[in-house]
């Protein structure tokens, strides 16, 4: 009998404790020893007869993974082209022609995502600027009429009124906006041409134009990109961020474009901590949820700068991620000209630095949705088996070694990895740089 016969029987009702909202969701073992699922947690999770679904043992669980079949998210990029010039963009070493995603295009994308069931979220969002595009408020409107959730991030400078209620009206869910810092100056030093006043207030305007209700949509995100030159802005920009009712706020790190970039990150000797802390011989910290303040700080960040393997509130603090959480979650990027990638960081070639040195990742494009349905694409056997591969994470550890020519691009590693893309280099994966 196969794994997904002993886990999966879609047919069978769901138990009684599942009929109150917010009840938790519980599975049943039948008389032949297999375990059913109920059939909301079948239907939302893609567990079709035949899906393939990874499980992980732990001291007092069974964790079972979103299985590789299911799409939940489809990152579309609208444009490569933007208003203004930041230090941060890939486009600082980007030799490429502008380009914007055609009518066609996105007609194919969405004859795809009818095709699929639950429909996936899109996220509007890439290298350029997605305001840039003349279309963004019809093609949000399109991907709501299908039943997506629809989220869209912009750096504030073109999201005039009128523009405004375009988006509003077109049913967004969540628009993100980056802030790189909370002072005119410091903002305008990342963000160059960009006037931090101007798009304060354009997301103040925003949040009064939504519809009055207790929970107003579009919802509103604040994205930050952590550096050695605006961290202490951090709790300004949250602050900032509030004065429009922001209920969300995503914080990354900066993968350096270019070389003088390198100087800013925030991160480097937790790279060179990950491989230490994975020693199982170090003795373990569990920590618990505490007040931090004047009493706990400099104990708290004495025992997190310990080189102690830590478990802090139940969870993990040390040692490598080594997940993709672009797989994990079940997306899938499309680039403005159709081309479906993996992930955002795979949509296209680009050079960044770390270790002092280049690094290469080529752009890795599984196909387009003009020559093939996006369906099809998602479960292209060589796009599954490479999915299952970073489910395993059977990688070099390239992002906290980084000793060796190998590490200076995407292709192969130093532990027998040939199939074009490796992933042992990608920051993504070990938690230090992640998307909203």
């Amino acid at each position: 009998m196969s794994l997904i016969d002993h886990f999966l029987r879609p047919n069978r009702p769901a138990p009684d404790a599942m009929s109150a909202k917010g009840a938790s969701e519980w599975a049943q073992v039948d008389e032949a020893g297999r375990l059913v699922l109920p059939p909301e947690v079948v239907r939302r999770f893609g567990l079709h007869p035949g899906a393939k679904v990874r499980l992980d043992e732990g001291g007092n669980h069974l964790r079972m993974h979103r299985p590789v079949s299911q799409l939940t998210k489809v990152y579309v990029e609208p444009t490569v082209a933007c208003n203004l010039d930041c230090i941060t963009c890939f486009r600082n070493e980007w030799e490429k022609p502008s380009g914007q995603m055609s009518d066609e295009t996105f007609a194919a994308i969405l004859g795809g995502l009818k095709e699929i069931e639950p429909v996936p979220s899109v996220y509007f969002g890439g290298i350029g600027e997605p305001l840039h595009h003349r279309k963004i408020p019809s093609w949000v409107a399109q991907a709501k009429a299908l039943g997506s959730k629809v989220e869209l991030i912009t750096n504030g400078t073109l999201l005039t009124e009128g523009l405004s209620i375009q988006l509003i009206d077109a049913g967004l869910d969540l628009l993100w906006v980056s802030l790189d810092g909370a002072s005119t100056d410091a903002f305008a030093d990342v963000r160059l041409g960009a006037n931090l006043p101007q798009i304060q207030e354009n997301m103040k305007r925003f949040s009064r134009l939504r519809p009055a209700d207790h929970h107003p949509k579009p919802e509103i995100g604040v994205a930050f990109v952590a550096m050695r030159r605006n961290m202490a802005d951090l709790p300004h920009v949250i602050r900032l961020g509030r004065s429009f009712k922001a209920k969300h706020f995503s914080v990354s790190n900066l993968q350096p474009a270019t070389a003088d970039m390198q100087a800013e990150t925030v991160f480097r000797q937790t790279v060179h901590d990950i491989a230490y802390l994975e020693a199982p011989h170090l003795p373990r910290l569990k920590l618990p949820r505490m007040d931090f303040d004047e009493w706990t700080r400099d104990a708290l960040f004495e025992a997190f700068n310990s080189q102690l393997n830590i478990e802090f509130a139940g969870n993990n603090w040390s040692g490598a991620n080594d997940t993709c959480n672009f797989v994990e979650s079940g997306t899938t990027s499309i680039a403005w000209n159709g081309d479906v990638s993996p992930c955002w960081p795979l949509m296209h070639t680009h050079t960044s630095f770390f270790h002092q040195k280049p690094r290469l990742s080529r752009k890795h494009v599984i196909g387009n949705v003009a020559d093939r349905p996006l369906r099809e694409l998602w479960l292209d056997p060589e796009y599954v088996a490479y999915r299952e591969r970073l489910h395993n994470f059977a990688f070099a550890p390239c992002s906290f070694c980084g000793g060796c020519d190998l590490s200076e691009a995407n292709e192969e590693d130093c532990i027998g990895n040939t199939t074009f893309p490796v992933c042992g280099g990608c920051l993504w994966a070990q938690g230090i740089i992640q998307c909203p």
